[in-house]
């Protein structure tokens, strides 16, 4: 009876692939081990291997088909001794029909026929009975396992791989195949994951298909597992579908700072005690000028397909706490001084980082400001923060040569990416609050006005 040969699933996550090419044609002897096909997945060209020999009798996916299913019959491998007639109503996929068995000379048990699908394809089928068991051919030769006492186990190549996936112990089970070789079926019923006959270390001692990354191929035993709490679940949930649902684009900008360093160091020499202004204080303030200059990108999408216009600028600052990450926020920055802007932020910050923060005081900003320029970082996009239009991402300022008037000069600069979700703010929206925005941070003193 034909072997279907099926799409395999050459990653733990492949549903599908394209048949790329045929590197073997109909009516080529095929052995156990050959590369007879090139399939595409989403991620890479891989080659495909024969688990068993024959001679291939049919293609039934030609070459160039796009979304083949992993499971799917592409091509029938005719076993020793067949012949094309034996591809005549055989239905790919189908169960085949069951043999009626011959009289035999003495009542013997039957011995069950190998499933004839490699990679898992039809069912089993009872086998004549015989008055003795077949040779074996090279193919099950090649597949036999030597157990640590020198004995030989006989199984069939598909049988033999997912043993050793599954840490199935093959000396443990009785073949049902020609010569009591082990067969597919005849682990359906074993024990997985099962600790190996003495003497005889299985090398996948935790299965693969255990634990929650075993989709991903990575077993149990690979790592610990850290329940999340609260403010990680909402923040993972939150995120995932503003990176799904939200169309964004992002808007990066460079913009010299040395105005903006000196601004702060006169600010802090004449503040009262207790009060520091930081840099990412002065970009609190910047921002939401910006927002009131640009009322346009100060704006939120609804369910109901309306926009949102916020009458105030409510700033929200990334903060890093224990285990993940909250958004204080700097309510009405617009109207706030920046020795203000700094108290509150202090205030915020430490009690964020206590968990001690009221819900309104992290829920309902209207704009997001991420800074990770102390950790050297240079550029970077940051997800938005629903139901806001914008987030902005800030990274280290550094010396970088520019040029002035012809003349090449060493400079302060800062790179900022401006995430911006385009149903409500287009690049031209966006762009215009950047403008503005690197006004007040090149020229800084326009911010006091």
């Amino acid at each position: 009876m034909p072997i279907q040969i099926t799409m395999p699933a050459l990653s733990p996550t492949m549903e599908e692939g394209s048949l790329a090419k045929w590197l073997k044609k109909e009516g080529d002897e095929i052995s156990a081990g050959d590369v007879i096909a090139e399939i595409e997945t989403d991620k890479a060209t891989m080659e495909v291997e024969a688990v068993e020999e024959g001679v291939l009798g049919k293609i039934l996916i030609g070459e160039g088909t796009e979304g083949v299913a992993v499971n799917t019959p592409i091509a029938l491998l005719l076993e020793e001794g067949e012949d094309k007639s034996a591809l005549d109503n055989f239905e790919p996929g189908a169960a085949p029909a069951k043999a009626e068995a011959a009289p035999a000379p003495e009542a013997k048990p039957e011995p069950k026929a190998e499933a004839p699908a490699a990679n898992g394809g039809a069912a089993p089928a009872p086998a004549p009975k015989a008055a003795a068991a077949p040779p074996a051919s090279a193919s099950e030769r090649k597949a036999q396992q030597t157990e640590s006492n020198g004995s030989r186990i006989k199984a069939s190549p598909l049988a033999r791989r997912i043993a050793q996936m599954e840490g199935i112990d093959l000396s443990a089970l009785k073949g049902s195949g020609p010569g009591g070789r082990i067969v597919k079926a005849d682990l359906a019923g074993a024990a997985k994951g099962a600790a190996p006959a003495a003497g005889a270390k299985a090398p996948g001692t935790a299965p693969v298909g255990d634990g929650p990354l075993a989709r991903f191929g990575i077993p149990a035993d690979r790592y610990t597992l850290k329940p999340a709490d609260n403010i990680q679940k909402i923040s993972a949930k939150r995120l995932t579908e503003s990176f799904r649902d939200i169309p964004h684009f992002p808007l990066t900008v460079d913009m010299e700072i040395d105005a903006l360093l000196d601004l702060r160091k006169q600010i802090n020499a004449r503040a009262p005690e207790g009060v520091k202004v930081s840099v990412n204080d002065m970009l609190i303030k910047a921002s939401a000028l910006a927002l009131t200059r640009v009322p346009e990108a100060n704006a939120s999408w609804t369910d109901e397909g309306q926009i949102a216009m916020h009458k105030h600028a409510d700033v929200s600052v990334a903060v890093a706490i224990e285990g993940g990450l909250i958004t204080p926020i700097v309510k009405e920055a617009e109207s706030k001084g920046l020795a203000q802007i700094s108290t509150e932020m202090k205030d915020l910050a430490s009690r964020a980082r206590e968990r001690k923060l009221k819900p309104d005081e992290f829920q309902g900003g209207t704009f997001s400001l991420s800074n990770l320029g102390m950790f050297g970082v240079k550029t970077f996009a940051s997800i938005i923060n629903p139901p806001q239009g914008m987030i902005l991402s800030v990274g280290a300022g550094e010396e970088r040569p520019v040029a002035r008037n012809g003349e090449l000069v060493v400079a302060n600069v800062m790179t900022v990416t401006l995430t911006c979700d385009h149903r409500v703010v287009d690049g031209a929206t966006g762009a215009k609050w950047l403008s503005i925005f690197k006004d007040y941070v090149e020229a800084p003193l326009t911010m006091l006005i």
